[in-house]
C-alpha cells in the first residue's frame, strides 16, 4: 500500500532577520543574507525590534513589513543606489507617500501665487 505524504506549508524561514545593530539589520532570504543600512532604509532606524523582526515575503521581489507599512523591493535592498517604482526599488510607506504628495501640492501653490521679483528688490514682492 502506497502511502503518500501531504504537501508540505510554505517555510516559515524563508525569510528571517538574523541580526540588528545600530547601523541596520541583517535579513537571510532564501539562503542568503543581505544587509539593511538603516542610512538607505531610515523607515527602520527609530522602529521597535518587534516590528523590524515581522516581516513577510509575498512574492519574489516583494517584502512586507505589516507593523510598520513598509514594502521594499529585493533589489532595492542589493543595489539602494537605484531608485524607482516598486519592481525595481523600493517603496515607501504609505504615510510618507500621502505628506509627500501633499507637500508638493503645497510648493506648488505657493509657488504659483507669489508676486514676480522686481529688479533690484531682493526678497520683496512689489
Amino acid at each position: 500500500m502506497s502511502r503518500k505524504s501531504a504537501k508540505r506549508g510554505h517555510g516559515t524561514s524563508e525569510v528571517e532577520v538574523t541580526n540588528i545593530s545600530r547601523h541596520g539589520f541583517w535579513l537571510y532570504l532564501a539562503g542568503r543574507e543581505l544587509f539593511i543600512p538603516f542610512r538607505e532604509f531610515p523607515w527602520f532606524a527609530e522602529a521597535p525590534v518587534s516590528k523590524i523582526l515581522h516581516v513577510e515575503w509575498p512574492s519574489p521581489d516583494h517584502l512586507y513589513w505589516p507593523d510598520l507599512d513598509v514594502d521594499l523591493s529585493v533589489r532595492s535592498i542589493e543595489r539602494p543606489d537605484v531608485s524607482a517604482p516598486f519592481g525595481a526599488a523600493q517603496l515607501t510607506p504609505a504615510a510618507d507617500v500621502a505628506r509627500s504628495a501633499a507637500a508638493s501640492q503645497v510648493r506648488y501653490h505657493s509657488a504659483s501665487r507669489a508676486a514676480p521679483l522686481r529688479r533690484g528688490s531682493v526678497g520683496q514682492h512689489k
